[in-house]
């Protein structure tokens, strides 16, 4: 008996999208190495997570309601962001939880949503990549990924099987890294202290590539380590799972 590969909807995020594509494009990777067929609707839009946070319900509730239209027609929904696939998974139901006709609809999405790794580890049962990666890393446990979505083994699992990579734990790996969305906008100083002390960590590992699943604390981290000097390179997991790192690391060709 034939199966029918999954047909997996991308969900690329605002960020990949805009800021770092590579990441997009290492998802596609390790989905089709998996046996999926993938699609990127291109009617797709931000998950709708910066209006939520700011309480912007009106907003988020439209937004939902675009992201549920466009991802319905598949088996399954993954985006390459913890924070994402939980504003999907977790407040979308509760966000639509009043409105009788978009709260099954809702439910249904949310039920099929997953983050990339766990996706892979989880529902696909996969246990190993075939890439390589000369060298040591980090891993921070981005906030959503952790603590909505209980995403902590998956990416060190594969980690684990990726030929030449030594993973050198994080101190305090699952400690906010200070960005939070509109966090660091509304309260810059604070999350500059919260990220400070989380470049001193990622510095006392010792290692020479800095790993998490969301690009938005990628970015806050790397942006803190190119100002602090430091040699670290950031990269999305998923980059060094699919083995393409070919690409300049987070903040790498910038001009000062």
């Amino acid at each position: 008996m034939t199966l029918t590969p999954p047909h997996v909807g991308l969900f690329v995020t605002c960020l990949v999208d805009l800021f770092r594509p590579s990441v997009g494009f290492a998802a596609i990777k390790l989905l089709e190495e998996a046996g999926c067929t993938i699609d990127v609707p291109a009617s797709q839009t931000c998950c709708g997570q910066p209006a939520y946070n700011s309480g912007d319900s009106a907003d988020a509730r439209a937004i939902a309601k675009s992201v549920i239209e466009a991802f319905e027609p598949y088996d399954y929904v993954v985006a390459p962001s913890g924070s994402c696939a939980g504003m999907l998974k977790k407040h979308y139901p509760a966000l639509l939880a009043d409105d009788a006709q978009w709260r099954p609809r809702a439910e249904r999405l949310a039920a099929h949503t997953f983050e990339l790794v766990s996706f892979l580890t989880d529902v696909l049962g996969v246990t190993s990549v075939t890439a390589q990666h000369d060298g040591t890393v980090t891993y921070h446990d981005s906030c959503s990924g952790l603590r909505e979505l209980g995403i902590q083994a998956q990416p060190r699992q594969l980690l684990g099987s990726v030929d030449g990579l030594q993973l050198l734990e994080l101190k305090n790996a699952d400690v906010c890294c200070g960005f939070g969305g509109t966090f660091c906008v509304k309260y810059p100083d604070l999350s500059n202290a919260i990220v400070e002390r989380k470049t001193a960590d990622i510095a006392d590992s010792g290692a020479e590539t800095l790993l998490a699943g969301d690009l938005g604390c990628l970015m806050n981290m790397a942006g803190k380590l190119k100002r602090e000097g430091r040699a670290t390179k950031s990269r999305h997991v998923a980059e060094v799972l699919a083995g393409m790192t070919d690409v300049p690391a987070i903040g790498e060709g910038v001009s000062e």
